[in-house]
């Protein structure tokens, strides 16, 4: 089996659904099909966010979501948002690949650095986070709105 990191396409939906449904319960964020609709055809227009799909034999076992931005000390930098690997593919490089495609993306296009958040108790991802990435001990506050 090789696996292959592409932009999703509209083709992609039947196999990104289930991921992103997995994703939202695994850091149980309620989101409506709506949300999930809203968010398919953003990424699908590449509305300032980009979807990536790691492939195995034509199907989807995992995707990322990534933007860009501006900062106070950078034009430029990348926050990859969201990233599911599905259960069945963990341990077989999916999600390093796709951190890969992003991190080329990012430097592609001059970005200044990129990032991204887990919980802290996501202690399977958090393994390969400290393999690929330096942990800086940030904390994250949310306010609702």
């Amino acid at each position: 089996m090789t696996l292959t990191i592409a932009p999703l396409t509209a083709a992609d939906h039947a196999d990104w659904l289930p991921l992103a449904r997995g994703y939202k319960d695994f850091y149980q964020t309620p989101t409506s099909d709506a949300e999930f609709a809203r968010t398919w055809q953003r990424v699908l227009q590449q509305d300032r966010i980009t979807g990536l799909g790691a492939r195995l034999d034509g199907k989807v076992v995992g995707f990322t979501h990534y933007l860009f931005h501006t900062s106070a000390w950078a034009e430029d930098v990348c926050y990859l948002q969201d990233l599911f690997t599905a259960p069945d593919r963990r341990g077989q490089g999916v999600a390093g690949a796709l951190i890969d495609a992003v991190a080329r993306a990012a430097r592609d296009r001059g970005a200044a650095r990129l990032y991204w958040l887990t919980q802290e108790q996501n202690s399977t991802a958090r393994r390969l986070y400290d393999r690929v990435a330096q942990y800086k001990g940030f904390i994250r506050y949310d306010l609702a709105l």
